[in-house]
């Protein structure tokens, strides 16, 4: 099946030629014709799948064919929520490029910056907006934003927003749209509050499920090195001494992680920079057009500031950091080894992180070769069973903890710019 045969109009189809899309993914073909449609959609889908074009091409295709020019103005009709600022951008850059030819204009609000700028870009207004929760609210309050004209709404990795503790926000959100629209809701798991949380926002959905990426590109070599916790600082360096590794993407499991590992990566004089959450987006720009021109020897990343990135005849992906999640190994190492290109996955790995290497081959169904020319061998014991179990109960709990009180910052900051603005009112 190509795009042409999904009843997909000449804009957009355009556009799509343009970046080489052909033949969509199993969500694209099973979600555009639905949403075409005009039918709620409850969709179960990994990141990586191409969720996004899967509801972006046909939400742009409603807007294309019922634009009304008339009143020269925009109204916001349609509404994309997402937990992270990395996940909102790179989802508007999808709309801005499948939508190029069609003229309808997307807007990206999220938090953790100064509001002025969007801000003034949402006075001139939009066609489609995408937002994480606390941004919006706060905008909303406001009175920059109101969602009474949504047509089209959706809520994008769903499962992830209520483990950040959005729940609250989202059920918020819900109560201001209005009643009649059609709603998509996507996550990568459907336990049971996600379900509940979904009875609420679809009418009559249609169910997708699609499994997960679980097979990587075979023009892709797999190298693993067992080591110590300790010694991976030591056993990156001496890998990065073979000077024809010249362009590496490498992954870390957390923000201050990638910022460590540049900094080491630094003192050795090795061209090294990071690119997370915490960086403003100019400058993660800014880093990736380095990289790209070959300025930056090392890109330091954690997984979701890496999503979207592509880089062509990328050789080399190392994992500093092994993935819990044997999915996410995919992902990480299928931005290597493109378009019949050969890549290298060099993976490191620490005691605690053994049990993930057997998830990990189980998935792509195959051995990884383990370098036995280590100078930094693994010898330290992994926890046991039990002792893992406790870590992560432990980690679990200190995650809740964080994104609670995180949750309460923002409340009482949305809480007290409402009383300023009040305040204000009754002064003039």
């Amino acid at each position: 099946m190509k795009f042409k045969e999904l009843g997909i109009i000449e804009p957009l189809l355009r556009a799509l030629n343009e970046e080489e899309y052909v033949k969509p993914t199993p969500i694209q073909a099973k979600a555009i014709p639905l949403i075409l449609n005009r039918n709620d959609v409850l969709g179960s889908a990994q990141t990586g799948t191409g969720k996004t074009a899967a509801f972006a091409v046909p939400i742009l295709q409603h807007l294309y064919l019922s634009r009304n020019n008339s009143n020269g103005g925009r109204i916001v009709k349609s509404l994309v929520i997402t937990p992270t600022r990395e996940l909102a951008i790179q989802i508007g850059e999808s709309f801005s490029i499948y939508g190029k030819f069609t003229g309808i204009k997307n807007i990206v609000v999220f938090g953790g910056v100064p509001q002025g700028k969007q801000t003034d870009v949402l006075r001139k207004g939009t066609d489609i907006l995408v937002a994480t929760p606390g941004r919006l609210l706060d905008l909303m309050d406001q009175g920059y934003i109101e969602l009474k004209d949504i047509e089209y709404f959706v809520l994008d990795e769903a499962d992830r927003m209520l483990d950040m503790g959005f729940i609250h926000d989202i059920r918020k959100i819900i109560r201001k749209l209005p009643a009649k629209r059609q709603s998509l809701f996507f996550s990568a798991t459907m336990p049971a509050n996600i379900v509940e949380l979904s009875r609420k926002i679809l009418t009559n959905p249609r169910k997708i499920d699609v499994s997960p990426v679980s097979s990587a590109a075979e023009t892709v070599s797999h190298y693993l090195y067992y080591t110590n916790k300790s010694k991976k600082k030591d056993l990156l360096f001496h890998i990065l001494k073979d000077q024809k590794i010249d362009q590496v993407l490498l992954f870390s499991r957390t923000k201050h992680g990638a910022d460590r590992i540049t900094r080491n990566l630094k003192r050795e004089k090795i061209r090294t920079a990071a690119i997370h959450g915490d960086k403003a987006q100019n400058q993660r720009q800014k880093v990736l057009s380095q990289f790209k021109a070959g300025e930056i020897r090392v890109l330091v990343a954690t997984d979701i500031a890496a999503r979207g990135i592509d880089i062509d005849k990328l050789k080399y992906v190392i994992n500093y950091d092994i993935p819990n999640i044997a999915e996410t190994y995919v992902h990480r190492i299928g931005r290597s080894g493109r378009a019949g290109e050969n890549g290298n996955a060099v993976s490191l790995c620490e005691p605690e992180e053994n049990v993930f290497i057997k998830d990990i081959e189980k998935l792509i169904k195959q051995k990884i070769t383990v370098i036995s020319d280590n100078p930094f061998p693994q010898t330290d014991n992994p926890r046991t069973i039990e002792e893992n179990r406790e870590w992560e109960k432990e980690k679990q709990r200190r995650k809740q903890e964080f994104f609670a009180a995180k949750q309460n910052r923002e409340s009482n900051n949305t809480r007290s710019k409402s009383c300023r603005k009040n305040t204000s009112r009754v002064i003039q």
